[in-house]
């Protein structure tokens, strides 16, 4: 694994309880960084930090509750000073239905949690990016955003979401030394499995040219990279974790 150094910073992993987000928290501290974990699942939350150790802390909180993010930060700094990183994970895949069957409490579910909560937490962790002139953000999107997966509109379209918005805050901060790009993974073998039927991960599967599924370090190697002073120039992009399966 190479090294990358994080020494002295402080991360704020959403979704980080649990699958892409704790092994992206794993790997962020285990290059120096203090992490603080959101999430939603306060028992998840405890296991997670305890896997951790002293590198993290945990902060129950809804991303989907503007107020709840706000105080949630606030709570953040207080305990592990500034935060300089933001890896927005948190998200679900919702249930696979044709578009003109899709329950609509359900639409409403997974674009307030993938989108409205991307949002949310972007627009409370930037202000003070902005006053110290350094950040780095990663939104974790997914290749659904670009290509759209049949039966799963919702996730689909929330992912582009995402990556729209990525690209957006990206240009607006481009002048300060704060990059903030997404990445765009194909599937992997973790929880969010158990909100899918199993027709459409054979879909999945079927569409990336490495033939298997991503393995959640690789994802946690590219972020790694992406949050480091390392990355000083690219911003507003967003690099592809789909095996090949991506064609743009």
């Amino acid at each position: 694994m190479n090294q990358i150094d994080l020494t002295g910073q402080t991360a704020v992993i959403t979704g980080g309880a649990q699958g892409l987000g704790f092994a992206i928290a794993r790997r962020v501290a285990a290059s120096g960084a203090r992490v603080a974990l959101w999430d939603v699942d306060a028992a998840e939350l405890q296991r997670a930090v305890a896997e951790l150790g002293e590198a993290a802390c945990a902060v129950a909180v809804d991303i989907t509750d503007p107020q709840a993010v706000v105080d949630a930060v606030a709570r953040t700094e207080a305990e592990r000073g500034p935060i300089s990183i933001l890896v927005n994970s948190a998200g679900i895949a919702g249930p696979n239905h044709a578009l003109d069957d899709y329950p609509l409490d359900d639409w409403k579910r997974v674009i307030d949690i993938n989108l409205n909560g991307a949002f949310y937490v972007n627009r409370a962790v930037v202000p003070g990016m902005k006053a110290r002139g350094y950040g780095r953000i990663v939104n974790i999107a997914s290749i659904a955003g670009k290509e759209g997966n049949p039966n799963a509109s919702a996730y689909s379209a929330s992912k582009a979401g995402v990556i729209g918005m990525t690209k957006s805050l990206g240009k607006e901060l481009a002048g300060q030394d704060i990059a903030v790009n997404a990445i765009t993974p194909a599937a992997a073998r973790t929880r969010i499995f158990d909100q899918m039927k199993q027709e459409h991960i054979d879909y999945m599967l079927s569409k990336i040219p490495r033939g298997r599924f991503l393995e959640v370090d690789e994802a946690a190697s590219m972020v790694a990279w992406l949050v480091s002073r390392e990355n000083s120039f690219t911003t507003a992009s967003v690099f592809d974790l789909s095996g090949g399966r991506a064609t743009y």
